[in-house]
């Protein structure tokens, strides 16, 4: 296997189950598990464990593993789900989408933090794949429920990934011109706002952010980005100001850090908690771009709130 991280129960081998057994496999690339149960009732040292089974992703094939949290073993699932849909596919959607690209776009889509396009094109499959997944209805766990799963996706996967490639080409276009922006302002007062930024556009955009952020999250970068590049104008004209908001900010990013570190490393994080991190990004655009218009209301008082509310 490919030690995926998360993949808790994996010591447990081999375990005596009560009720559906499920044995640990790797290297599939068809569905060739029957009907995968949600949990099982295992004994570890005499004593009866719960484990939840679930597809692991394997890179070149999946696993089926057996994980001591429901969420982990939903995250693998999801990720598991979307390996095999993508092996299964008669051909890459991304061979058809580089066939359509011309010069320029594939010139706008190389200075991507993916280091080249190949690597992006796969994030952008990768992230419509999810989309699709989600539409409908998320993961199968039986033969019968993947294959209409996978006929769905497959239906829609080129098309879609290629409306996702033009918006993510809009989001590369952004990011050049905060990064051009960033490199005229010299000013030692603002080293800090400067670095500030760059934490921020990391964060937004790292490699395989299609996948990570989530194709709905798309036209939001394209919006924070906007407000970064008009934080840059502005800034070197209103030093005092900027430094200000961007106080409150870091203040605000301290609070998520600190909610953040009460997640063990390596585990899924809530929703609600991941959410906090958005409506930061929201607030720098109250903050710096009022005008673009924010997610619905966010302030200092609503973030700590939500902080309060997520924490265990």
């Amino acid at each position: 296997g490919s030690g995926a991280p998360g993949s808790g129960a994996e010591g447990a081998d081999p375990v005596e189950t009560t009720g559906p057994t499920i044995e640990r496999r790797t290297g599939l690339t068809s569905w060739s598990v029957g009907e995968l149960p949600k949990v099982v009732e295992t004994r570890r040292g005499g004593q009866p464990v719960r484990a939840y089974p679930a597809l692991a992703d394997e890179g070149a094939s999946v696993g089926v593993r057996l994980y001591d949290t429901e969420t982990e073993a939903a995250e693998a699932m999801w990720a598991g789900t979307r390996r095999l849909v993508l092996l299964r596919l008669p051909s890459d959607p991304a061979r058809f989408v580089t066939r359509k690209l011309d010069n320029t776009a594939k010139l706008a889509l190389a200075s991507s933090p993916h280091g080249d396009v190949q690597a992006l094109l796969a994030d952008c499959v990768s992230a419509a794949a999810d989309r699709l997944i989600a539409a409908h209805g998320g993961p199968a766990r039986d033969e019968a429920g993947f294959t209409k799963l996978f006929d769905a996706v497959r239906a829609d996967i080129t098309d879609l990934t290629l409306r996702v490639v033009g918006r993510v080409r809009e989001v590369l276009t952004a990011l050049q011109a905060c990064e051009r922006r960033l490199a005229g302002v010299r000013s030692p007062v603002l080293a800090p706002a400067v670095a500030d930024v760059r934490d921020q556009l990391a964060w937004l955009t790292p490699t395989g952010f299609v996948t990570r952020h989530g194709v709905r999250r798309l036209p939001d970068l394209m919006r924070y980005l906007t407000a970064v590049d008009r934080r840059l104008q502005q800034m070197p004209h209103q030093a005092e100001r900027d430094r200000a908001r961007m106080a409150k900010v870091r203040e605000m990013l301290a609070e998520y850090e600190r909610l953040r570190a009460r997640f063990p490393e390596g585990r899924p994080v809530p929703e609600a908690v991941r959410e906090i991190r958005w409506m930061v990004e929201e607030l720098r655009v109250s903050y710096f771009a009022h005008a673009l218009g924010t997610a619905g209301p966010v302030s200092d008082k609503r973030i700590l709130k939500a902080v309060a509310a997520a924490t265990p």
